[in-house]
């Protein structure tokens, strides 16, 4: 059977999919009467040719990294995490019982422990379907979705009847101190000089970016790392291999939780300053595609993260700057998804035959 060179598959294989997902766009544009050149222009202007729009293309992309991340480690153990959404949430929540009764001298200190508060509730949330799946053999993507609605609940309820403050209308938790309030990428010393105005954006985009790096140590450098892809590429392989299942299956999920969890620091503690009804803001969900795209490597995760912070924000820029609705960035959005993940056979078919037609035939 032929197969793709590996430079194809890693790089070739994602922009072609982006150029089709771009192209069935470029026709749904038209198709409502707008201009798909406008389109781009406005979305491209919006958030990559200004500082102002790089702060929020960085912030979304923030969350896109750990969410993505996540979806990356689980995949690698042969797990399918679906419950990145819910693993946020309880993450927002561990955020939100470290910051608001324990006062914090800096921020520093603060960051610390709402990251340990965040990993520890998104690993934990994380952890009762990896043990359902590893001792009852319960699907990991039904439990994990389900655990997102129970998740959700559990949320409301407390922000409604326990953590809101009293004569407080909207179901929040009260705002974290200034104290505890993390600098954003214009308050860095020398990033301050390329991003001159307040953004979202702020030091958890380098935290994301360590969280990548250590994912890649630990799948590819260490022995634990092995495990899990010897284990998600064989079940039965690494069990005859000694390799113990309910110990890749809990850590690799686990960790995927915590992951999930660390998204939150960015937009609770980071953004908003308190923890909201809808904290994670779909990116549990949209770790997904970034995890499909980036081929579930750490580096082309960050890529694919940057690229939909900027459908993100480029979504934004069209609803306010145009009279396409900004609901389109959803139908981009799926198309991307549907190209590089349900459609990613056919793209690498269509690929393999366009390199066989220039490939010198073998001599007998």
């Amino acid at each position: 059977m032929d197969r793709l060179p590996k430079w194809a598959d890693v790089v070739l294989v994602p922009i072609v999919s982006l150029l089709l997902a771009a192209a069935i766009s470029a026709i749904v544009i038209t198709a409502i009467g707008q201009s798909p050149t406008e389109a781009i222009k406005v979305m491209v202007e919006g958030s990559l040719m200004s500082a102002y729009g790089w702060g929020y293309t960085l912030y979304y992309a923030t969350s896109f990294i750990f969410t993505g991340l996540a979806v990356t480690i689980a995949f690698h153990a042969g797990m399918f995490n679906i419950g990145g959404e819910g693993q946020a949430q309880l993450g927002g929540l561990g955020v939100a019982l470290a910051l608001l009764f324990i006062p914090w001298p800096h921020w520093t200190i603060a960051l610390l422990a709402a990251s340990l508060g965040a990993a520890a509730f998104g690993a934990v949330w994380a952890a009762v379907p990896a043990y359902l799946a590893a001792k009852r053999g319960s699907h990991i993507v039904i439990t994990t979705i389900m655990f997102n609605y129970i998740a959700a609940a559990l949320i409301v309820y407390l922000l409604v009847d326990v953590l809101r403050p009293a004569g407080q209308m909207d179901p929040a938790t009260a705002r974290f101190g200034e104290a505890v309030a993390i600098p954003t990428l214009n308050q860095i010393p020398l990033i301050d000089l390329f991003f001159v105005k307040k953004v979202p954006a702020n030091i958890t985009l380098f935290i994301a970016l360590a969280a990548a790096v250590a994912v890649w140590a630990i799948l590819w450098r260490t022995r634990l790392g092995y495990q899990i892809r010897a284990f998600g590429k064989s079940e039965s392989a690494a069990r005859y291999a000694g390799i113990n299942p309910t110990k890749i299956i809990m850590i690799s999920m686990i960790l995927s939780g915590g992951l999930a969890g660390l998204m939150s620091i960015n937009n609770v503690m980071g953004e908003a300053g308190r923890l909201l009804q809808n904290s994670s803001e779909g990116a549990g969900f949209i770790g997904i595609a970034v995890a499909l795209m980036g081929r579930n490597h750490p580096l082309g995760v960050v890529l694919a993260a940057i690229l939909f912070g900027f459908l993100y924000q480029g979504g934004a820029e069209l609803g306010l700057w145009t009279s396409i609705p900004i609901e389109l960035r959803i139908v981009v959005q799926g198309l991307v998804i549907l190209f590089t993940g349900a459609l990613d056979v056919m793209v690498r078919m269509l690929l393999v035959r366009i390199f066989a037609l220039f490939r010198k035939p073998q001599v007998a």
